[in-house]
C-alpha cells in the first residue's frame, strides 16, 4: 500500500509532511541541503504526487517511502541522514 502526502509546510528547521492516513512527519531540513538553502518561495513551489514530493527549480525529489524509512538526501554526500 502506498501512502501519499496531502500537505507540506516548513518552519526554520523542519519540513512537516502530512500524510493521507493522518500522520504528520517532521523531518530535519539538514537532511535535504537544497531545501535548507532554498527560499520560502522556492520551498513552496512543490508538486505533491502519489509517490512523493518534487521541486522542479531545485532539482529535488523526495519519496514518501524514503521519509518513512528515515532516509535523507542520498545525492552528493557520504554522510548518513540518521
Amino acid at each position: 500500500m502506498t501512502i501519499s502526502a496531502t500537505d507540506i509546510r516548513f518552519d526554520d528547521a523542519q519540513m512537516w509532511v502530512t500524510l493521507e492516513d493522518g500522520r504528520t512527519l517532521g523531518v530535519p531540513l539538514a537532511w535535504f541541503p537544497r531545501l535548507a538553502r532554498a527560499s520560502a518561495a522556492e520551498r513552496k513551489a512543490v508538486t505533491i504526487s502519489p509517490m512523493g514530493l518534487h521541486w522542479e527549480a531545485l532539482d529535488e525529489d523526495i519519496s514518501i517511502a524514503g521519509l518513512l524509512a528515515g532516509r535523507g538526501d542520498a545525492t552528493g554526500h557520504k554522510g548518513r541522514a540518521a
